[in-house]
């Protein structure tokens, strides 16, 4: 998806690689309605370079790292050898991301009958607020249109944002488990050890899950499924809390284990 203005200095972006010369090469700034910027040699790779075209050539595809940039002259110094992979990477994800974003904001658009004036303010909008447009269908899908009328987006449009993520994005989960362990020395201590139990399985949360199950006397798994870890982390420590409250009070022991060491 194009942004409009200009990058910023240390920004990530993808290019396409136009012109290759001796002394560097010229791209266009994909995001950033195919901008030239210009790749000097001495920032193509790390050390000297021969042969230029052993590192890039027309019509590839690249992520570059902006070192500076003059509006005024429509100029923009760009790096090559300052982008790892693991940067590479993450940044061709957000830009596959958002263009798949361009589709959905384009389908929302048509439905709601939104004009293209009207959608190229709301789309500079999600950027100055979310970074991006592809994390506006993130966040509703998470937190619901509200999030979108709270910076003045009309409710018809929020809705239909949320309708588009609910049905393309995956539901984010996280899985945990941890262990406790439960005794009771009483004659009926197994039927406390149950009770324990179902007291952890009926901890509630928010679109969290829990599975109990029996390791090895006195130890029991706690597997919870949440949206992210810290929901995760907070719901298996009070599940865990619930049991052991219903044990210590039958005179029984507790004892909660968040990893998975064995006992001796």
């Amino acid at each position: 998806m194009e942004r409009s203005g200009w990058p910023e200095e240390d920004e990530y972006v993808v290019c396409s690689v136009i012109k290759v010369t001796d002394f560097g090469a010229f791209v266009e700034l994909d995001e950033y309605g195919h901008k030239e910027g210009l790749i000097h040699i001495s920032e193509v790779a790390s050390g000297w370079v021969k042969y230029i075209r052993d590192h890039v050539r027309e019509g590839q595809k690249i992520v570059c790292k902006v070192l500076y940039v003059d509006e005024s002259k429509h100029h923009i110094d760009l790096s090559l050898k300052d982008v790892n992979e693991h940067q590479r990477r993450e940044k061709i994800q957000e830009w596959k991301n958002e263009q798949k974003a361009e589709k959905w904001i384009q389908y929302v658009a048509s439905t709601t009958k939104t004009g293209q004036e009207e959608l190229d303010r709301l789309i500079k909008l999600f950027y100055d607020k979310f970074g991006s447009v592809y994390s506006v269908f993130e966040k509703s899908r998470v937190s619901g249109s509200s999030v979108l009328t709270s910076i003045g987006v009309e409710k018809q449009f929020a809705e239909a944002i949320r309708k588009v993520a609910e049905e393309n994005l995956k539901k984010p989960q996280v899985d945990i488990s941890g262990y406790v362990d439960l005794t009771c020395s009483l004659p009926d201590g197994i039927d406390h050890i149950k009770r324990a139990l179902n007291a952890a399985s009926n901890v509630q949360g928010d679109e969290i899950s829990i599975d109990i199950s029996y390791t090895g006397a006195p130890r029991y798994r706690l597997h919870v499924i949440a949206p992210d870890y810290k929901k995760a982390e907070n719901f298996l420590k009070k599940s865990a809390q619930a049991a052991i409250e219903i044990i210590e009070k039958a005179d029984g022991a507790g004892e909660f284990h968040r990893h998975t060491e064995e006992k001796a």
